[in-house]
């Protein structure tokens, strides 16, 4: 499925338009690495990652309008969790480079084995 067909599926804002703009942040991606984990509240990913609350909870919202992130109430706090199918763009446009470098790669590793075998030959 080319990439173009998740555009309409996409929260808009200002800050980010898809999942490839929330990921395109080190932060946001650094609080998916947190999230991956578990849930966390923002005080455990303000602690785990020295960002202040103010920024972490801007880049919550960010990941939470293109879906990668959603929230609960739990008590006074409000716990965060990885939506990691939401990730899903993302890796159908990857995987047709990996499809591609992968290819290459069979085909310097083609080359290298014929030039040894010249070699041997030799």
């Amino acid at each position: 499925m080319p990439i173009s067909a998740y555009d309409g599926e996409m929260a808009r804002s200002s800050t980010t338009a898809d999942v490839f703009n929330a990921i395109g942040d080190a932060r946001r991606r650094r609080i998916l690495d947190v999230l991956i984990g578990g849930e966390k509240p923002v005080g455990a990913i303000v602690d785990d990652l020295s960002i202040p609350q103010p920024q972490v909870s801007k880049h919550l919202r960010v990941l939470s309008e293109v879906g990668l992130v959603t929230s609960r109430a739990e008590g006074r706090c409000r716990l965060y969790r990885l939506e990691a199918a939401r990730l899903r763009p993302f890796r159908d446009w990857l995987a047709q480079y990996e499809q591609v470098l992968s290819a290459r790669l069979d085909r310097v590793d083609d080359y290298l084995q014929e030039l040894q075998r010249q070699g041997e030959q030799q």
